[in-house]
């Protein structure tokens, strides 16, 4: 069985999902391939930025949270308790990812639940030629299935088999690493939005609530990463964090031996789930480099390498490469769109990977992200430009300056 298309999409997450719904809605006939197993989650917190909300209100219609307070933790354990202008969102990706690929079928996309490999991807003189791997066959895969199309796009992770295949591997040193935990919720019902800077790491750990669980992870890079020591802090910042539902003076990052942490410790263990993943972290002379389309081809979110090098967040960047590669393709311009997104956040991206080691540095003595907590926690100035950090409406290159404009103007 074979069936024709005009744009194939490998990979149904924010940035396949998104471009397969505006192609249809446009007319094109689009196949969106999802080989996830079923019930298997990207690692990822889940936030969406109070940018991207305000960019397509209608992800609010997902099931998830609403977040408009956030505790910032120091490398010292130090807290800031940040009241948000602009809240952001805080998603289950199964939920969050299962909405925008109903959307892309209710709008006319054919959805496959079929995993598509590199070896299974095949140029021909029409176009595309994709076979399934199979795996899938209870979801609807049929054997011997095969589907063409005019162009194909990579929209399947950082991983990208596609990408790999047509615009080559990122190297280890543009990878960064994610990993956690998802955690019930607290009996006693209180679970705050948490980001904790890492004490002598370069990253942060996060505590993201959802409505029927706890997200925990942390993200760093690929260079800094040490599974050992890092899981063995991911895990004290989890039983530090309901050891403060229980106790208000207990320390973020306070290695307590006590009965009540061992209890923690020991109901955790029995209850949490593990996840793990790869994020894009770009070097500058790699956004320079780095193709994200070519003849019949093009490469969306994190496949493209569509994500903060500071964060990891690549929600917003996956949504706005989907949309701006869907206007480019049915304007019949495809050939811009490479021009396009760099014209719309590539500077931002690759400024922010400048910054990245300069943000995990030291400022006035101290690492940045402790000097930054510090000025905030008594200065309202200062907490705005931590606020809109949150939100995606400030940047990391002019960051300092603005923040010690703030702490300069009377409060």
């Amino acid at each position: 069985m074979s069936e024709v298309f005009d744009v194939l999409i490998v990979g149904a997450g924010p940035a396949g999902s998104f471009a397969a719904e505006r192609l249809a809605r446009g007319g094109a006939r689009v196949a969106l391939f999802d080989g996830r197993p079923e019930g298997a989650a990207k690692a990822c917190g889940g936030g969406v930025t109070a940018k991207a909300l305000k960019a397509w209100p209608h992800l609010l219609k997902a099931v998830g949270r609403t977040v408009d307070e956030l505790d910032l933790y120091a490398p010292s354990g130090n807290r800031l308790h940040l009241k948000l202008d602009e809240p952001f969102a805080i998603y289950s990706r199964i939920a969050f990812d299962s909405y925008l690929r109903d959307r892309a079928r209710d709008a006319g996309a054919q959805v496959f639940f079929e995993k598509i490999s590199a070896s299974g991807v095949e140029k021909t003189e029409a176009g595309w030629k994709l076979r399934g791997s199979n795996t899938n066959e209870s979801a609807g895969s049929e054997p011997g299935r095969e589907w063409f199309g005019k162009l194909l796009v990579g929209a399947d992770g950082a991983s990208s088999a596609i990408g790999k295949k047509l615009a080559g591997p990122l190297p280890p040193s543009d990878m960064e690493v994610a990993f956690g935990y998802r955690t019930p919720l607290p009996t006693n019902g209180e679970a705050p939005t948490v980001v904790a800077f890492l004490p002598g790491w370069v990253g942060y750990a996060w505590a993201f609530p959802r409505p029927d669980h706890i997200s925990f992870g942390i993200a760093t890079t690929q260079e800094a990463f040490e599974h050992k020591a890092l899981d063995e802090l991911l895990w004290q910042f989890m039983i530090d964090y309901y050891r403060q539902r229980e106790d208000p003076k207990a320390r973020l990052w306070e290695d307590s031996k006590e009965p009540r942490a061992a209890t923690i410790e020991k109901e955790l263990k029995s209850t949490a789930e593990r996840y793990a993943a790869r994020i894009p972290g770009l070097a500058p002379t790699s956004w320079d480099k780095r193709r994200t389309s070519g003849e019949g081809w093009a490469l969306l979110g994190d496949a493209a390498g569509f994500a903060d090098p500071v964060t990891g967040e690549g929600i917003y960047y996956a949504l706005r490469s989907a949309e701006i590669f869907a206007e480019a393709f049915l304007e019949g311009r495809l050939d811009d769109y490479e021009r396009r997104w760099r014209a719309d956040f590539g500077g931002e991206l690759r400024r922010a990977s400048q910054m990245r080691r300069r943000f995990y540095g030291n400022f006035w003595g101290a690492p940045f992200t402790e000097r930054m907590i510090k000025f905030a926690r008594g200065h309202r100035g200062i907490q705005r430009v931590l606020g809109d950090l949150v939100a995606g409406e400030q940047g990391y290159v002019n960051l300092k300056k603005k923040l010690a404009r703030s702490a300069l103007r009377p409060l």
